[in-house]
C-alpha cells in the first residue's frame, strides 16, 4: 500500500500510525511536512515551505485562512511533484488545521482523503465566553464564523474524518458528523505506566524527588490561561503554606499556543510570579520548561497530585498519559475533561476558577495518599480500556485507513468510481 501523510509538525498526531505503516513490508509511505528534523523508519519526508507569511494588509478575520492557503499551495506543488515521479497513494491522511489537505484532492482526485479535525470554533459551548469578566467584542462571532472557512474547506475536501474525542466531534455541524469517526491517537500504556522507584533529579542539583515525597505536578505545552496556569499558580500559596514538605513541579514553555498573547518579551510565568510575590515559596516551585519525553514520564510517575485544567477546548494528550501513569488527576469540570474523568471514581473534578477548591483537593491528596489508591488504579484502567494504543487506537486507525482505501467496501467514499 502507498500512503501519503501531511502534517506541518512531523509526525504530529500520526506518530504511531506512520511508524507502524512505515515498518510494514511492501508499504511506501511519504510524509509532507515543514519540519526538517526528526525521522521515522520507512517514512520518506517531503519538505515544503510557504513562500511568504500572510500579508500585513490582510483583514484580520482572514489571516489564518491566508496562511492555510499558502501552506495548501505548497503542499499541492509537492504532491504534484510526487505524482510526476510516479507516486500515487492508495490513501491520504492529513491534519486540517493548517490548510495542508485543502488542495490534495485537486492533485489526486480519485484517492481517498482522511482529514484530522480537531476543533470547530463556536461562540457558545466552548472556549469563547468561558473566562468570567471577559466581554466578547462585537466582531467575535463574525471572526469565528470566518475562522471556520478552513474547517469547511477541509470537510468538503475529505472523504472521511477523524476526531480524537466525542466532545470535539460534537462541535462540528451536524451535517458533517456522520463522516467524522471518533478515534483517539492512543496512549502506549506499556510505556506510560506507574513506577514506584521513579526519581527526578532537579536541575539545580539540590535534591532528588521520589514517590515518597509530596509532589504536585502540572504539565502543558505552554504555561498559559487556556490550560489553567493562572488558576494553578494562585492555588500554590495556600498549598505550600499548609504542606511545608510539598514541592511543585511544572513542565511547559513560555510561549502561547492558544488565546491572547502578552506584549513582546512578557510571559504568563513572569506575570504570575510578580502577582504572587512573597506569598509564594519559590524555593519549592520548580519550573522545568520543556523536557525530554523520558523526563516528562518521570514527572508523572513521582506525582502525588497532578493538576490538569483546561478551557472547553482540545483535550491534551498529557491528561490521558497522567491517568495511564497512575496519577491522581485533579481536573477541571469542563466538557473535554468530563468525557474521561468521573469525580471520585477515576480522578477528582474541580471548578476551573475555584482557587480554594483546587487548593483543598490538592492538599487532601498530599495528606492522604492511601485514600486515593483505588482512584489511581481506576485512572490507569480508564486509559487501558478506552485509549490503549496497541489494543484499541491503532487497530481503529488501521481499520479507518482500510475502509477509505476500499472504494467498494463498507463505506463508499465521495471520490469513488461507480
Amino acid at each position: 500500500m502507498k500512503i501519503l501523510f501531511a502534517h506541518q509538525n512531523f509526525p504530529g498526531q500520526y506518530l504511531h500510525l506512520a511508524r507502524y505503516l512505515g515498518n510494514q513490508p511492501g508499504n511506501e509511505v511519504a510524509f509532507l511536512t515543514q519540519r526538517k528534523d526528526a525521522a521515522l523508519p520507512g517514512v520518506k519526508k517531503v519538505l515544503y515551505a510557504p513562500k511568504r507569511k500572510p500579508g500585513r494588509q490582510t483583514h484580520h478575520y482572514l489571516r489564518d485562512t491566508e496562511a492555510g492557503v499558502l501552506n495548501g499551495q505548497e503542499v499541492a506543488r509537492a504532491a504534484h511533484a510526487l505524482k510526476t515521479s510516479g507516486f500515487v497513494p492508495d490513501v491520504m491522511l492529513g491534519h486540517n488545521g493548517w490548510g495542508e489537505i485543502w488542495y490534495l484532492k485537486d492533485i489526486y482526485p480519485k484517492v481517498p482523503l482522511i482529514g484530522y479535525f480537531e476543533f470547530f470554533y463556536r461562540t457558545e459551548g466552548a472556549d469563547i465566553q468561558f473566562e468570567p469578566g471577559v466581554s466578547e467584542q462585537l466582531d467575535t462571532a463574525p471572526r469565528l464564523r470566518t475562522k471556520n472557512l478552513g474547517n469547511l474547506l477541509g470537510l468538503e475536501a475529505a472523504d472521511l474524518g477523524q476526531c480524537p474525542t466525542r466532545w470535539q466531534q460534537s462541535l462540528y455541524p451536524e451535517r458533517y458528523r456522520s463522516m467524522l469517526r471518533v478515534i483517539h491517537e492512543g496512549i502506549d500504556t506499556r510505556v506510560v505506566k506507574p513506577n514506584p522507584l521513579a526519581k527526578l533529579a532537579l536541575p539545580n542539583g539540590d535534591r532528588e524527588l521520589t514517590t515518597q515525597d509530596e509532589i504536585v505536578t502540572y504539565v502543558a505545552r505552554n504555561l498559559e490561561p487556556y490550560r489553567g496556569f493562572q488558576s494553578l499558580m494562585r492555588s500554590l500559596p495556600a498549598i505550600l503554606s499548609r504542606r511545608p514538605s510539598a514541592h511543585v513541579v511544572i513542565v511547559g514553555g513560555d510561549e502561547v499556543s492558544y488565546g491572547i498573547r502578552l506584549p513582546a518579551g512578557k510571559t504568563y510565568r513572569e506575570e504570575m510570579l510578580k502577582e504572587l510575590g512573597d506569598s509564594l515559596d519559590v524555593s519549592r516551585v520548580h519550573f522545568l520548561g520543556r523536557v525530554p519525553y523520558s523526563t516528562f514520564l518521570t514527572v508523572l510517575q513521582i506525582s502525588r497530585a497532578h493538576v490538569y485544567l483546561t478551557y472547553p477546548f482540545v483535550l491534551s494528550w498529557s491528561m490521558l498519559e497522567a491517568l495511564s501513569a497512575g496519577c491522581l488527576v485533579i481536573g477541571s469540570k469542563t466538557a473535554p475533561v468530563e468525557e474521561v474523568l468521573r469525580n471520585r471514581e477515576n480522578g477528582l473534578l474541580v471548578d476551573f476558577h475555584d482557587i480554594a477548591g483546587i487548593a483543598d483537593a490538592v492538599m487532601d491528596a498530599l495528606a492522604n495518599p492511601d485514600a486515593y489508591r483505588t482512584i489511581r488504579e481506576r485512572a490507569r484502567r480508564t486509559v487501558i480500556e478506552g485509549y490503549d494504543l496497541h489494543t484499541l487506537a491503532l487497530p481503529a486507525q488501521l481499520k479507518l485507513v482500510r475502509e477509505a482505501a476500499e472504494p467498494n467496501g463498507p463505506y463508499l467514499w465521495k471520490g469513488a468510481r461507480a
